[in-house]
């Protein structure tokens, strides 16, 4: 990471060397994006290297740090994963942003590769060669998905790419697609070596890399034979490979909606708590309830905690309507306190609903008894009853309930909220009123909100307003 550090300071250097006394935060924000985030954008993904929250975008509560800022005002036109109601722990595997800006592949290009591959093997190489640097993620992809198609090897493409273009010869999906063409063409001995390979390079795979087995769906008998193959490979491979193939393995048996081969990769490999999961997850994702319920007995047999799936399956029927199947699993889980009891994340899914369908009366008895359990809202939860009122059309309401919030950060991520709840609305009068309140009580605004409601007021003509905000927040960064 040393050599992407001194990169950056490098263009910082040259960032600072404008004057300063023609600052403004857009042609602040245009510079940084020109000269700093080159060189951190193909290497740092904010998304990895910073763990931002859903409000506040800070880094370790640093907000006058450049670093932060400058991360802050350059952030890519990419999505951050936002903790959701029925978020898990973080995926132990960092799947890397390839799907992302594909630029477009002309069907042309990718003939005549095809054509280059299955011609005459002397003169491959020096044909490929002359291609070299049109070569993509999105193209080779498409060329693996064609020779699969046509059960035609592409071993030696692979092997090809991986000498002319290291990086794309990593990529999990190109790995994937050959591992697919492997099992295309029965060559599990090929299949073993390259695993073998990837994982010593800590290569995982996606479920591109077992398609193949959807052919063989009508012949139960040769898809058990073929599947217990791969099991026994990726047994013997081990590592990383292994996980994400079993993995891999129940996402393309979901995709053929077969349970039945679901289980048997489950019992054919290690009863692991993240396979469950991932089955759980399929299946509540299918609407399939009597046998997501049924899964959760025999998780409970294993052993396996079983909240975050309670969590799930309530999510999936309140959503699904079956509202009294859902508070039938919740009572269960009240009665069964040692085994699963409802969590905060419990009593935000029943709230969230409620909040969602306007009926604050029936949320707020959900909140009452998570309080008497013990339990701690979750910022999420708080950010429920805020838009509840708010879609209600109940503004004091939801001002009041920020007021009465317990403790300072929650408090400060409310008011940043109702902010821009009303800036949205084009309230930027209402949604400056509240931010000044929340200076005035000694706290700090979400720093974007406050970019976005001084800047709604200087293009709507309210400079004083919008000058006034500024120096209270400065007032408030100053304050001993």
């Amino acid at each position: 990471m040393s050599f992407v550090f001194e990169k950056f300071h490098r263009r910082r250097e040259l960032l600072f060397t404008m004057k300063i006394s023609s600052f403004s935060t857009s042609n602040f924000r245009y510079q940084i994006r020109r000269h700093v985030w080159p060189s951190l954008s193909s290497i740092i993904y904010p998304s990895i290297f910073l763990s931002f929250s859903s409000y506040n975008h800070k880094y370790d509560g640093y907000t006058g740090q450049i670093l932060n800022l400058i991360l802050y005002l350059t952030r890519p036109p990419v999505g951050f994963r936002s903790y959701s109601a029925l978020s898990g722990p973080s995926s132990q595997f960092i799947k890397l942003p390839t799907d992302k800006y594909r630029p477009g592949v002309s069907s042309k290009e990718v003939l005549k590769i095809v054509n280059i591959l299955t011609g005459d093997e002397g003169a491959v190489e020096s044909k490929l060669n002359l291609l070299d640097g049109r070569l993509s993620i999105a193209l080779v992809a498409r060329v693996f998905q064609v020779l699969n198609r046509k059960n035609r090897p592409a071993l030696h493409y692979f092997y090809w790419i991986r000498h002319r273009h290291p990086d794309l010869g990593c990529n999990p999906e190109i790995c994937s697609l050959v591992i697919d063409n492997c099992g295309r063409l029965d060559d599990y001995n090929a299949m073993r070596g390259l695993l073998n390979d990837f994982r010593l390079k800590g290569l995982s795979l996606t479920r591109k890399a077992f398609e193949y087995l959807l052919v063989m769906a009508a012949d139960e008998a040769k898809l058990k034979e073929s599947t217990q193959k791969v099991i026994i490979i990726l047994k013997e491979v081990g590592g990383i490979c292994y996980f994400t193939g079993v993995h891999s393995l129940i996402e393309i048996f979901s995709v053929l909606r077969s349970l039945a081969m679901e289980k048997f990769v489950i019992e054919n490999t290690e009863k692991r708590l993240s396979n469950y999961n991932l089955l759980f997850k399929e299946m509540c994702g299918r609407c399939e309830f009597g046998e997501a319920r049924n899964l959760i007995d025999e998780m409970r047999n294993e052993g396996y905690p079983l909240v975050q799936n309670y969590n799930r399956l309530i999510s999936t029927l309140l959503k699904n309507g079956e509202i009294v199947v859902a508070y039938k699993m919740f009572q269960e889980m009240k009665e069964k306190e040692k085994d699963c009891p409802p969590d905060a994340l419990t009593y935000e899914v029943f709230i969230c609903h409620y909040c969602n369908d306007g009926n604050l009366e029936i949320a707020f008895e959900f909140f009452a008894d998570m309080m008497s359990r013990g339990l701690r809202p979750r910022l999420s939860t708080h950010a429920a009853f805020i838009r509840g009122y708010f879609n209600s059309n109940k503004y004091e309401e939801a001002h009041k309930y920020i007021v009465e919030s317990d403790d300072k950060y929650s408090r400060s991520v409310n008011y940043s909220l109702l902010a821009r709840l009303h800036l949205k609305t084009g309230n930027a009068v209402k949604a400056e009123n509240i931010l000044s309140e929340l200076i005035e009580k000694g706290l700090k605004p979400n720093h974007k909100v406050y970019m976005e409601v001084r800047e709604r007021l200087q293009k709507a003509g309210m400079e004083k307003l919008a000058t006034d905000l500024e120096m209270k927040l400065c007032q408030l960064e100053h304050r001993p």
